[in-house]
């Protein structure tokens, strides 16, 4: 059926894509004269154009912007003056919603400019014929600013952490096979080499690293970051920026190399100019060559028959990256930065007085698993010509600790977070996690559970769980057991040769690097350690990473009361998802045996049954449709 309106003929006006151009076209020239005048205000007004563009509604005046996000008082008040001059020289009628049009109206904005700048700043000339529409800049590209500048394109500094990351996954992408994208960890391993600046540790007196510089990559449409965990990949701008990059980067290494073998008679200089761009090499490879006696050779030949590497052949030894020789790294205790800030902040300071004044070395940082732990950190030294050291390696000793105050511990076990944080605990890969409770006097006294109920989890969680707990009254004596421990660590690791082990071989290697971590027994000598590196056991132990059907299927299971880990790892090795237990469900021949199809399943060290009671609640939260009985 025929419409009855009548069809209008004509191009459709294109609508602004801010509601409000006249307040953007304020603001716009607010900060380019902030800009022009080098003041720091022009970030203010860039976050408050970012936040107008963004709002999808017209506003009135500048009162109603205070909404939104960084419009402050000056700002709104700014507008409101702005508006005020606007109705007197344009009448009360004046349009505000729609973007200005003749060029009288643009003379008007671009001489009340020129009169509120200062007397030294010359008034922008504007260069763009009438009605000329400004080519649309995709991210990264450069454009045309108001003024006939010519914007600058975005290409980031040669050994930065953008040149890095865009570098490391093109040559990826250039790889056969390759599924262009890494993670994280891989990303920041391939780009190491390619930076100046660490990607884990922030500079000296700055609290970014190399790794922040990714943010900017992602905001100009350079990068892009899927999945959880993250996967990053190079969109089509920053493929095209890269290869520009990478072939620069090869003409520089053509024009190096033959300037090398031109000065070849010429003699080594006499100087070197640190401000040079480096040459793109992996920082490794200028490691010093250690010293190494015939004792430390036999030991790095013992610990890569453990690590499963062959020994490079040749005149010299060469140490290889996964191993730390004695003498060649330093113990140092690793505290959480939640263990120094927030909560009881002057309780938190004292622990930290406490191992200053014991004269412990410890680093803060963001822990993902655990309270404290040890790393052993690798002595570097600067190389000549370079303007940093390489990055030192760090492994994870096998001793975690978890410190919990008797009044932490309660609120834990109302919450879930006790059995949780074990689970997680057990999970982490290091092989001799610590229970550190500080008992406080009679603190248990006033707590919502009763104190009987605190031993017994205390009591479970070393006899049931295999945690070695530690008991001490207050934070002095909890740094007092810290500086012990450190300690002991110290005198027995000093002789020790260290193998770094990826976590898949974890289960191989067990039984190996507890056969090398013992000391010298029986005549033998005391070949190596095999330890996680802590770049790898960080990231492994993230919180809310990806999970799968199986430990998905792990956490339900322990929600159940009386269901440990123990025994919740018992039953996914007989039936690893939901699936395959509603299945078992279904060939069983009647409900009683359903019941007791989980009773015979055998857990923890002494092989107990589960039991029917436990097996019959299980059945029932997975096959019965109501509420359970």
């Amino acid at each position: 059926m025929p419409s009855s309106e009548p069809v209008r003929l004509g191009r459709k006006r294109k609508l602004s894509p801010c509601p409000n151009p006249l307040f953007l076209c304020w603001l716009t020239e607010l900060r380019d004269q902030a800009r022009e005048r080098g003041l720091k205000t022009q970030h203010v007004y860039q976050k408050a154009i970012s936040s107008l563009k963004k709002y999808p509604l017209p506003l009135k005046n500048g009162r109603e912007a205070k909404i939104l996000q960084n419009f402050g008082d000056g700002i709104c008040k700014l507008l409101d003056d702005r508006l005020q001059k606007h109705y007197k020289e344009h009448g009360t009628d004046a349009p505000i919603h729609s973007q200005p049009r003749s060029g009288a109206l643009r003379r008007r904005h671009s001489q009340h400019m020129a009169s509120t700048a200062l007397p030294s700043e010359t008034p922008r000339k504007s260069t763009g014929k009438k009605g000329s529409r400004a080519p649309k800049r995709l991210p990264g590209d450069g454009g045309i600013e108001k003024g006939g500048r010519k914007r600058r394109e975005y290409v980031p500094q040669k050994r930065s952490g953008g040149y890095a990351v865009l570098l490391a996954l093109y040559r990826h992408c250039q790889i056969p096979g390759s599924k262009g994208y890494l993670s994280k960890l891989d990303l920041q391993r391939e780009a190491q080499p390619l930076c100046d600046t660490s990607f884990t540790v922030p500079s000296l007196g700055s609290k970014y690293t190399a790794w922040s510089s990714v943010s900017t990559l992602l905001q100009r449409d350079l990068l892009l970051k899927t999945h959880n965990p993250a996967r990053y990949s190079l969109t089509e701008l920053g493929m095209a920026l890269a290869q520009r990059l990478g072939s620069g980067d090869k003409e520089g290494e053509q024009q190096q190399t033959s300037g090398d073998q031109e000065d070849v008679s010429l003699g080594p200089p006499a100087t070197i100019d640190l401000t040079e761009d480096e040459q793109e090499e992996d920082c490794t490879a200028h490691r010093p060559e250690p010293i190494v006696t015939v004792a430390q050779k036999q030991s790095v030949e013992a610990a890569m028959s453990i690590s499963g590497k062959p020994q490079a052949a040749g005149p010299v030894m060469r140490v290889a990256d996964g191993i730390l020789l004695p003498g060649g790294y330093d113990i140092i205790l690793c505290v959480d930065f939640i263990e120094t800030t927030g909560g009881s902040a002057a309780r938190k300071q004292e622990l930290v007085r406490e191992l200053q004044r014991n004269g412990v070395t410890f680093d803060i940082r963001k822990l993902n698993v655990g309270d404290f732990l040890w790393v052993a950190k690798e002595k570097v030294t600067p190389v000549p010509g370079h303007l940093r050291p390489p990055p030192a390696r760090e492994l994870v000793l096998d001793y975690v600790i978890e410190r919990k105050r008797i009044d932490d511990l309660c609120g834990s076990i109302i919450d879930g977070r006790f059995r949780e944080q074990k689970f997680r605990l057990k999970r982490c890969g290091l092989r001799r996690p610590v229970y550190l409770v500080e008992e406080c006097g009679s603190a248990a006294a006033h707590l919502s559970l009763p104190e009987s109920t605190l031993q017994q989890a205390i009591v479970n969680t070393q006899v049931v769980d295999g945690f070695f707990v530690k008991r001490v009254q207050d934070v002095r004596e909890s740094a007092a057991y810290l500086t012990i421990m450190t300690r002991y660590l110290q005198k027995l690791y000093q002789n020790k040769t260290l193998v770094c082990r990826p976590k898949e071989k974890e289960e191989e290697e067990k039984g190996a690097s507890e056969r090398v971590c013992l000391g010298k027994e029986r005549g033998q000598e005391d070949p190596a350690c095999s330890l996680l590196s802590f770049a790898e056991f960080n990231e492994g132990a993230v919180k809310n990473k990806c999970q799968t059907v199986r430990e998905v299927f792990a956490r339900q299971l322990m929600q159940i009361s009386s269901v440990s880990g123990d025994k919740a790892t018992a039953i996914l090795e007989h039936y690893g998802t939901v699936s395959s237990l509603l299945q078992a469900y279904e060939q069983c021949s009647s409900d009683a045996d359903r019941e007791k199809l989980l009773s015979s399943v055998r857990y923890g060290k002494l092989k107990r049954n589960i039991g029917p009671a436990l097996s019959r609640t299980i059945y029932q939260l997975y096959s019965t449709p109501g509420a359970l009985s």
